[in-house]
C-alpha cells in the first residue's frame, strides 16, 4: 500500500515586510532594550503606586482602564520598535529564506514522511529549507533544544533553523534565528483583543538576529502575562517568559542532515502522475 503524502499548504506569507524594513537603525532608539531592565515583566501600575484613591471605586476604575490602555500602546510601540530594527544580514537571510518557501510550494510539492504536522511536515520542511539555504551559501542547520522540569516550568523541547554568519571578522559569530511558525508560538484560544492586536502584527516567519529575539519573547510574555490577569485566568506554565526563552535562546544540539536522492519534496506528478 502506497505511503500516504501530505500536501504542504504553505502560508508564509507575511514574513517582517509589511513593517517596511530598513537598515539604518538610526530611526529608533535603545529605550526599546532599555525598557525591560527598568520594569521587570510588565510596567508598574500606578494606581499600585497610590496615585488612584483605593476607597473611589469609580475613580479606580477610571485609572485602572487608563493604566491598561497605556500598558498595550507601550507594548505594541516595543513590539513595532524591535521588529523594525534590522540589518543588512538579516535582511539577506530573510530574503533567501522567502524565496526558499516559495519554491517549495511554486511547484506543489507534497512531503513523502507522511506524518502530517498540522497540515504540514515541520521536520521534512525545517530540513528541506536547511539544505536549500545550504546550497545558497549559508551555513544553516536544524537546531534542537531541550530543556528539564523545573519548579516553575515543565521540560520540553524545540526545533528550528539557524545560520551562522563569521564573514565580518569584527562582529565575530552572528546568530540569526529562522523560525517557520512564529506567529503561533504566542497565540492564545481566548486572549483580549489588545493581545490578538499585538500577536497579528508578528511575521509568520520569523528571521532575526538571536538578541532581537530574546527582547520579542520578553515582550510578548509580558503580554500574555497581562491578557490573562485582565481575562482573569491562569497563565500556563508554557506561556512563561522562562519556557519561552528555552526553546530559541538555550543551549541546543545542532544537525545538518543530508539531503535526500531527489529532496524530501517531490511534485505530485512525480509521484502519482497527476496533482492529489
Amino acid at each position: 500500500m502506497a505511503q500516504a503524502i501530505s500536501r504542504i499548504p504553505l502560508e508564509y506569507m507575511d514574513f517582517e515586510e509589511d513593517f517596511g524594513f530598513s537598515d539604518d537603525p538610526a530611526y529608533f532608539t535603545d529605550i526599546a532594550f532599555g525598557f525591560w531592565e527598568e520594569q521587570d515583566v510588565s510596567p508598574e501600575s500606578s494606581c499600585n503606586s497610590g496615585d488612584c484613591n483605593e476607597e473611589d471605586e469609580d475613580e479606580m476604575s477610571s485609572c485602572n482602564v487608563k493604566e491598561n490602555r497605556k500598558f498595550w500602546e507601550t507594548e505594541m510601540q516595543l513590539l513595532q520598535a524591535t521588529l523594525y530594527r534590522t540589518s543588512s544580514l538579516e535582511t539577506r537571510i530573510r530574503q533567501a529564506t522567502k524565496e526558499t518557501l516559495k519554491e517549495i510550494d511554486g511547484v506543489g510539492m507534497y512531503c513523502l514522511c507522511g506524518k502530517p504536522m498540522a497540515g504540514a511536515c515541520r521536520n521534512c520542511l525545517q530540513r528541506e529549507v536547511s539544505n536549500r539555504l545550504q546550497n545558497r551559501g549559508y551555513n544553516c542547520a536544524i537546531c534542537k533544544s531541550s530543556w528539564k522540569r523545573s519548579a516553575e516550568i515543565p521540560s520540553g523541547e524545540h526545533t528550528f533553523l539557524e545560520v551562522v554568519d563569521r564573514l565580518d571578522s569584527k562582529k565575530g559569530e552572528v546568530r540569526v534565528v529562522i523560525e517557520l511558525n512564529f506567529r503561533a508560538e504566542f497565540e492564545i484560544a481566548k486572549a483580549n483583543q489588545e493581545y490578538n492586536q499585538l500577536i497579528n502584527r508578528l511575521p509568520e516567519v520569523y528571521v532575526g538576529k538571536t538578541e532581537r529575539l530574546k527582547t520579542l519573547i520578553k515582550i510578548l510574555c509580558s503580554a500574555a502575562k497581562k491578557c490573562m490577569e485582565e481575562k482573569k485566568m491562569h497563565l500556563g506554565p508554557w506561556r512563561k517568559l522562562k519556557y519561552m526563552q528555552s526553546k530559541w535562546a538555550g543551549t541546543c544540539e545542532k544537525s545538518t542532515p543530508a539531503p535526500l536522492p531527489g529532496g524530501i519534496f517531490r511534485p505530485a506528478s512525480e509521484v502519482y502522475g497527476h496533482p492529489c
